[in-house]
C-alpha cells in the first residue's frame, strides 16, 4: 500500500463516517476561527488607526533649534548653537522641494489671559504663532469658520484662529466667536475659525490655545528669541528618511555649517504614535492568540479522542491490513493522514469564517476597511497540519502495534 492509495483510504474513511467526521473538524473549524477572527479583527484595527494617524503626524519629523546646555555630565563646557531665527525657517520652506506639507510655528507664552468683551480667561492661555500647514498637519479640524491665508500668514494680519474650551470661556456653552474681537497682551485680533474639541488626550492643549499668523508672534516677542520649530508631514511613509536627509542638507546650507561640524540644529522622527500604536497591536496580537491556541489544544484533545475511538473500531481492518502485508508504517501513515484530511476540512472552514467574523467585528466598531489576512491564513492551515499530526500519531502508533492475529479476533 503506497502513500496515495493511504490518502485514499483516509478519504474514503471519513466519507464513511461523515457525522463524526464533520462534527470533529467543527470542533477544529471553531478554534481556527477563534484565531483568525481576534487576529483579523486587530489587523482591520491596526490598518484603520495607522490611516487615520498617518495624518497627525505619523509620517512627520521635526526641526528645532539645539538645546543649550552649557556643561555636559562630565562638566566639559559644550559647544553654544545659536537659535534658528525667523528668516532661517522662512528660507527652508521657500527651498525645501520634496513633497510635502511644511509647518512653521513658535510657542509666544503659555500664561496669556485674553479677552472678549467684559470676559476674560485666566492667564493660563497658549498662544501659538503658526503658518498655513499647522493646523492640518497636526490633525486638527475647524469647526466653525475657516484657516489663515497665506495673504494672511505673509502680510502677518491681526486674525487668530481659537481653541473650543477657550471659546466656551469667552462666548458661553455654545460659542459663536467667528468675525467677532479678542484681545491679549495689549493686541486685538480678529476671530475667523473656531477648533473643534480636542480633548485632553491631545499632545499639546489645543483647546485653550490661540494660534495666530507666526510674523505676528513674532512681533509681539519685542525682541525675545522665539523657539520656532519645523514640522514637515510627508505622505509616503517609506520616503521619511530620504525627505530628512534632504532637510537636513538644506538646513546645514542655510546655517552655513561646516563640514566637519555636527549639525547646529537638532531633527527628529516623530514616531512615538506608530511605537505606541505597534506595542498596543502587539499585545492584543498575543492575547488573541493565546485564545486562539487555548481553543485549538482543547480541539486536539477531542481530535485525538475520536481517532482512539476509530482505531479501537478498525482493530479487525487493521488485523486484516497487516496479514496482507501493510507495514507499521504504512498503518501510521494512514490513520495520521486521515487525522490531517480532518483538520484541513476543519481548518480551511476556520479560516472562512474567521475572516468573515473578524471584518465583521471591525465593521461593528466602526471601521469599513475589509482585511484578507494572509498571514494568518498560512499560519492557521500549519497549525491545522501540526494539530492533525500532533492528535493522530499516538492513535496511528497504537494501531500499528497490534497483532495482526489478536486483532483479527477482535470482535
Amino acid at each position: 500500500m503506497n502513500l496515495v492509495e493511504n490518502i485514499r483510504e483516509g478519504l474514503r474513511s471519513v466519507k464513511a463516517n461523515m457525522l463524526r467526521s464533520v462534527l470533529t473538524a467543527l470542533i477544529v473549524a471553531i478554534g481556527i476561527t477563534s484565531l483568525v477572527g481576534i487576529l483579523t479583527a486587530i489587523d482591520g484595527i491596526e490598518y484603520s488607526v495607522s490611516e487615520s494617524l498617518s495624518s497627525l503626524g505619523v509620517n512627520t519629523f521635526d526641526m528645532y533649534s539645539k538645546w543649550n546646555r552649557g556643561t555636559n555630565q562630565d562638566g566639559v563646557k559644550e559647544k553654544v548653537y545659536p537659535r534658528l531665527t525667523l528668516s532661517e525657517v522662512q528660507k527652508f520652506v521657500d527651498q525645501y522641494n520634496v513633497p510635502s506639507s511644511v509647518s512653521l510655528s513658535a510657542r509666544l507664552t503659555n500664561l496669556a489671559e485674553v479677552k472678549h468683551g467684559s470676559q476674560k480667561t485666566n492667564p493660563n492661555v497658549d498662544i501659538r504663532g503658526a503658518n498655513e500647514e499647522y493646523i492640518a498637519i497636526k490633525g486638527l479640524n475647524i469647526q466653525d469658520g475657516r484657516n489663515f491665508s497665506r495673504f494672511e500668514i505673509q502680510y502677518g494680519s491681526k486674525v487668530a484662529v481659537i481653541g473650543y474650551k477657550l471659546a466656551q470661556a469667552l462666548y458661553g456653552d455654545d460659542p459663536k466667536p467667528v468675525n467677532t474681537e479678542i484681545s491679549f497682551k495689549g493686541t486685538q485680533f480678529k476671530v475667523i475659525g473656531l477648533l473643534k474639541e480636542k480633548g485632553d488626550l491631545s499632545e499639546n492643549n489645543y483647546d485653550n490655545m490661540v494660534i495666530i499668523p507666526i510674523l505676528v508672534a513674532n512681533q509681539m516677542a519685542a525682541g525675545q528669541p522665539l523657539r520656532y520649530v519645523l514640522t514637515v508631514g510627508i505622505q509616503d511613509a517609506k520616503q521619511v528618511d530620504y525627505a530628512m536627509g534632504e532637510a537636513t542638507g538644506l538646513m546645514r546650507k542655510i546655517r552655513q555649517d561646516r563640514v566637519e561640524n555636527g549639525n547646529s540644529f537638532e531633527i527628529e522622527k516623530s514616531e512615538s504614535l506608530a511605537q505606541e500604536l505597534e506595542s498596543i497591536t502587539n499585545g492584543l496580537r498575543f492575547g488573541g492568540f493565546g485564545v486562539g491556541f487555548i481553543t485549538l489544544l482543547g480541539a486536539s484533545i477531542a481530535l485525538m479522542n475520536i481517532m482512539l475511538v476509530s482505531v479501537t473500531e478498525r482493530t479487525r481492518e487493521v488485523g486484516v491490513r497487516k496479514a496482507l502485508g501493510a507495514t507499521p508504517l504504512r498503518i501510521r501513515q494512514q490513520f495520521v493522514i486521515e487525522a490531517i484530511v480532518v483538520c484541513l476540512l476543519g481548518g480551511i472552514g476556520g479560516v472562512i469564517l474567521g475572516i468573515l467574523v473578524g471584518n465583521l467585528i471591525s465593521k461593528a466598531i466602526g471601521i469599513d476597511a475589509f482585511v484578507v489576512p494572509w498571514l494568518w491564513m498560512t499560519v492557521g492551515m500549519l497549525i491545522c497540519i501540526f494539530v492533525g499530526l500532533l492528535s493522530g500519531y499516538y492513535p496511528a502508533h497504537k494501531a500499528s502495534k497490534l497483532d495482526p492475529i489478536e486483532s483479527l479476533r477482535f470482535e
